[in-house]
């Protein structure tokens, strides 16, 4: 397991898994430690992955001050990492609020970007947030899973701040739900650092404008990557942040939700292969 140190003295961890040029991975949750990505849907058997572990996460340490948790005082991890691993360019994927990170280091540092993959983005760093409407939109896709009439109720009231968060509801995160997908739900609790979690969208993360303006002169190609029944964030919303950058593609994955390469790990590591090969796919359904 290789470990560096960051500016602030902070010890970081990262897994290597699999073989072929390497592609550096941020993990989402938010502060969720990246063994929960395990091999992207097997995309370790054609990539040598390289998955961060955020500060305070898996296997590394806790930053002796826990203000460096905000999303955009972590940027300079993700250099100094880059830096150690001998990269003078990157292809970077990230997932879901780990995107947030992505965006502002390749706003920050977009020379070091070959290529960057946005896998069902949280793009608050745009200014683009999921509302609860837009997650009970996409929810009530699901009406014909027999699950569906009492995971609703659930996160509706969740969702409207009437509840706590019910593990009855985690069906709607997924594009199916069987003992594999339930397997991968179980120990969620114990990978994530909720105090880090709670502190990454503090005040003072995101400027917005400024972000949008950074990325505009972006040149590296872009992937923002949806799940058809994602409700955070829907199609709509990634298709938005898509439309920021000057060179992007926008893809939506059939039946997926928020984790695409368990939903159907073929059609993930296909696509996003054909992306970082600077191919074109065209047995599979894209939008650009």
């Amino acid at each position: 397991m290789p470990i560096f140190t960051t500016a602030d003295g902070t010890r970081l961890a990262y897994h290597l898994r699999g073989d072929g040029e390497p592609l550096a991975v941020l993990p989402g949750g938010p502060m969720r430690a990246s063994v929960y990505l395990g091999d992207l849907g097997g995309l370790a058997e054609h990539r040598r992955l390289a998955l961060l572990d955020l500060r305070g996460t898996g296997d590394s340490a806790v930053p002796a001050d826990p203000a460096t948790y905000r999303c955009d005082r972590m940027v300079e991890d993700v250099e100094t990492w880059r830096a150690h691993m001998g990269l003078e360019h990157m292809d970077l994927l990230a997932h879901s609020a780990g995107a947030c990170l992505a965006l502002l280091y390749a706003a920050r540092h977009p020379h070091r970007i070959r290529r960057l993959v946005l896998v069902t983005p949280n793009a608050s760093a745009l200014g683009l947030r999921t509302t609860p409407e837009d997650r009970l939109a996409a929810a009530r896709l699901r009406s014909g899973e027999p699950w569906f009439a009492e995971a609703f109720p659930a996160f509706e009231a969740w969702l409207t701040g009437g509840a706590d968060f019910d593990e009855v509801f985690l069906p709607f995160f997924y594009g199916r739900w069987d003992d594999a997908v339930r397997a991968h739900t179980e120990p969620e609790e114990r990978q994530t650092n909720d105090e880090a979690g709670d502190r990454y969208f503090a005040d003072g993360a995101f400027t917005p404008d400024a972000t949008r303006a950074a990325l505009a002169a972006l040149t590296a190609p872009v992937l923002v990557y949806a799940g058809e029944v994602d409700g955070g964030p829907r199609p709509d919303l990634a298709r938005r942040a898509a439309e920021v950058f000057p060179d992007a593609e926008f893809t939506v994955q059939p039946g997926a939700a928020h984790y695409p390469w368990l939903d159907d790990a073929e059609y993930f590591v296909r696509r996003t292969l054909a992306f970082l090969d600077g191919a074109t796919d065209t047995a599979l359904p894209s939008a650009k």
